[in-house]
């Protein structure tokens, strides 16, 4: 069997690769549905918990006058995966549309935030494009936080002749929960809303969903759906679409509610036009049953102490942002009716903006698919406006709680479009789940209110922390912010020497927790670079205070020394495994030690270690220095020997031969991909760390990236290529890079791409653009600030920048061409 042609990056999914596309709708921490490449939504996430399964029987359907052969419903046709690859799949797919006729090809196209289906079928007379959005307005969080999405339905006349007809939206109320009676359905002029009440006991159940049609002389409502047993209400409401019936009824006032609704939009069409039917979608669930972390006395902390700064009972559950901007879903639907059009306009000026690239457009790909993780469930934006996130999502619940630090490390993507967003991040990390002492809870609690402090900071995370703000103060321009948080930025640095490296030897010794879930013992490249980091970033920080920063600055001094003399073996740099003469016991009694864990410590050190092997993530901290703005810190000659080890080591074409007992489908059989680590020059430990067979997007975006700062550009493209290669449709979502859940965090160290091959950063305190290319020649790439975003690069030899939204204060540019 041959292999199935590769698919152009960046271009359109058709055929086998539409398999499984499904594009988020939806507003960051507001809920979400998806778009899939047939056209379907499926994937409803609306109670703000992922719901991957939830396709509800819901479906446009198009009519032509006096050709009930020729109904359709206004999808290309259902992927063969889903008659035996759903929960429930051997009932047949009970109540779903599937079973209805569709049109027969359909494409897809993304422009995120705007995603567009394309149907054709010979027997018809029209073509359907579909537009779906969402507003997505960067630096505006609020804007881009709300619990709306658009579908635009662009019926085109392909015939000679006039074509009658009607296009209508029909959907089950698919809110109803059975042990809260009431559900309902209301009747509007334009539209109708499905309506799900609460109750004392069960006020997370309340849920509402209002859909109307714009851009129509007239729109005809059905709220009166056949009540009956069995099939009967979809049977009745599909004979409607054959009949190219106009119903308009309701809305039933008697006991038993209507079980759907409809809308009708009357099509009359001539040759070679056009009519567009825009469907507007809304919806508002004020409350939910998120409560995480564990709750701790807050007796001890008065008001306005940075340690409860929150004031939230400790019954409180998560409730989303939009629902103190709005107090019902009336006031949604007519805020989202009045100002669709503005809200469209700006997010298209950012897809035009940010298409604009001439970059490879496997990078301008990897990039705008995991923006999409902002509109997922992953993401939640609690009444004050904080972010609070998963690190990825389960089927039906969040994975990972508490805005996970080591894991958000990586993710580049918010800090950049939505800085006061990533800011509140920052905010909750140092003061809530900060103690007095300094130790940070890598997970913070939801609601946001002070953490427990009962098990291991994360060095990674921790001192991922201070190289954030350093960032983020850079980012925002914001020097007040800085000088705020900083106090508490000591405390937690201060922490992690006293915790990790009591020797003051510039590394961190002592057993420490990291984004592998395990504790490394010894220094290591790894955590050591992102020690070297933020020394190096609170340094910078404490000269712009005027504070005394000499102890940090001899640390720094030493620890670069000890890294590069210490932890590099001519080729890349590694882990000294140590477990005797620390300050911790050696890891002999409980912690899962067996008999033969007891043996295997005796001639190899604790378990779960990397020792000498190539490590992807092991100059990481160098590479969050990089794209924070604080340069090298260590030989660049080293970092790039590395960097080009673990490509050479780590990157496989194949993996068919690669054994990984761990969690293979990430990347597995023939496909490709970079390992987290191998052991190249030693026998692989024999229990090393957990994850170290196995391949995560997050962790070769950021390698490509870094490849690229020092002129590794094809190497990096390679990682990047194979990454999308195996996210092309045919069997995962190319809108739902996974890890240990959908839409994880990680992924979103894409972002870091634009840096990888421009070198474009903005500094917002001494307002300069610097532009230092990877590639050489002109191009044209994205640039976003906390006040606005543009178009960077060099144009006929030049650098420029274009400035599309907002503005940018420039006073300097600060040029360094490509080396040849």
């Amino acid at each position: 069997m041959s292999a199935p042609a590769a698919r152009p990056f960046n271009d359109v999914y058709r055929a086998e690769h539409l398999s499984r596309v499904a594009f988020p709708l939806g507003g960051t921490g507001a809920g979400m549905c998806c778009l899939e490449g047939t056209g379907a939504l499926s994937h409803f996430s609306l109670r703000h918990s992922p719901e991957v399964y939830n396709e509800p029987r819901m479906f446009a359907g198009l009519a032509i006058a006096g050709r009930p052969d020729l109904a359709r419903v206004v999808e290309g046709p259902v992927p063969m995966w889903k008659a035996y690859g759903l929960p429930g799949a051997a009932n047949g797919g009970t109540g779903q549309t599937w079973g209805l006729p569709r049109f027969g090809a359909a494409e897809f196209r993304a422009r995120f935030p705007f995603g567009m289906v394309s149907l054709s079928d010979p027997a018809l007379p029209v073509a359907v494009e579909i537009t779906g959005w969402s507003p997505f307005t960067p630096p505006d969080i609020d804007d881009s936080s709300l619990p709306v999405a658009c579908l635009e339905y662009r019926v085109s006349n392909i015939s000679g002749e006039h074509v009658s007809g009607v296009l209508s939206f029909n959907t089950a109320n698919f809110l109803t929960r059975l042990r809260t009676p009431g559900a309902s359905v209301k009747h509007w002029e334009r539209g109708f809303t499905l309506v799900q009440p609460g109750s004392e006991e069960h006020p997370e159940d309340e849920a509402h969903f209002h859909a109307e049609l714009q851009g129509l002389d007239t729109v005809h409502v059905n709220t009166a759906w056949f009540r009956g047993g069995w099939f009967d209400p979809l049977t009745t409401a599909w004979k409607a679409v054959q009949q190219a019936a106009i119903v308009d009824a309701g809305p039933i006032t008697d006991a038993e509610p209507s079980p759907g609704a409809s809308l009708y939009a009357p099509l009359e069409i001539d040759p070679g036009k056009e009519q567009v039917v825009r469907l507007l979608f809304s919806w508002y669930i004020p409350c939910s049953t998120e409560r995480h972390g564990q709750d701790v006395d807050n007796s001890g902390c008065g008001e306005g102490s940075s340690c409860c700064s929150s004031g939230l009972p400790t019954k409180e559950y998560y409730r989303p942002w939009y629902a103190a901007r709005y107090d019902s879903i009336d006031a949604v639907a007519s805020d989202w009716r009045e100002r669709w059009r503005e809200l469209r306009e700006k997010s298209s000026q950012f897809a035009d903006c940010f298409f604009r690239s001439t970059l490879p457009p496997e990078v301008t790909e990897a990039i705008a698919s995991n923006l999409a993780i902002l509109k997922s469930p992953t993401v939640l934006r609690q009444t004050d406006g904080r972010i609070w996130a998963w690190e990825g999502c389960c089927d039906s619940a969040g994975c990972c709680s508490g805005s996970c630090t080591h894991v958000w490390n990586y993710a580049q993507a918010m800090p950049h479009l939505f800085p006061s967003a990533e800011r509140s991040l920052r905010q909750t990390e140092f003061h809530e789940s900060q103690d007095e002492y300094g130790h940070q809870n890598f997970r913070s609690s939801l609601p946001v209110r002070p953490a427990a402090h009962d098990f291991h900071a994360a060095a990674d995370g921790q001192l991922g922390g201070v190289i954030k703000v350093y960032r983020d103060w850079r980012t925002s321009g914001d020097t007040e912010w800085m000088k705020g948080i900083w106090p508490r930025v000591k405390d937690s640095l201060d922490y992690c020497i006293a915790t990790w490296d009591p020797r003051e030897t510039g590394t961190l010794e002592e057993p420490h927790h990291n984004t592998y879930d395990i504790e490394f013992w010894g220094p290591d490249g790894m955590c050591t670079s992102f020690y070297l980091g933020a020394l190096r970033a609170a340094l910078e920080m404490g000269k712009a205070l005027g504070e005394e920063t000499g102890h940090y600055e001899t640390l720094l001094k030493r620890g670069v020394h000890r890294m590069e003399s210490e932890l590099f073996d001519g080729e890349y740099f590694f882990q000294k495994i140590q477990w005797e003469n620390l300050r911790a016991p050696a890891p002999t009694g409980g912690e899962g030690y067996s008999p033969e864990a007891l043996e295997l410590l005796q001639t190899e050190g604790p378990k779960y270690q990397y020792g000498r092997g190539c490590l992807s993530d092991g100059v990481l901290g160098a590479w969050m220095a990089r794209v924070s703005g604080l340069g090298d810190f260590l030989d660049a000659q080293k970092l790039r020997s590395h960097l080009q080890s673990v490509h050479r080591y780590n990157y496989r074409k194949d993996l068919s031969t690669h054994a990984n007992p761990q969690r293979p489908t990430y990347a597995f059989a023939q496909e490709g991909g970079l390992l987290l680590c191998s052991w190249p020059k030693d026998e692989p430990l024999t229990l090393p760390f957990p994850y170290g067979n196995e391949v995560w997007t997050g962790i070769e975006y950021q390698v490509a990236s870094h490849l690229m700062m020092y002129g590794l550009v094809e190497e990096g493209l390679q990682i990047v290529r194979t990454a999308r290669d195996r996210y092309d449709g045919r069997f995962r979502n190319p809108f739902d890079e996974y890890e240990c859940g959908h839409w994880y965090a990680r992924a979103m160290s894409s972002y870091g791409l634009l840096q990888g091959l421009t070198g474009i950063r903005y500094d917002a305190v001494d307002r300069e653009l610097v532009i230092a290319p990877s590639i050489p020649g002109d191009f044209v790439s994205f640039l976003s600030t906390a006040t606005g975003y543009g178009n960077a690069g060099i144009r006929g030899g030049k650098p420029f920048l274009d400035v599309c939204s907002g503005s940018i204060d420039v006073s300097k540019i600060s040029y360094t061409p490509c080396a040849p």
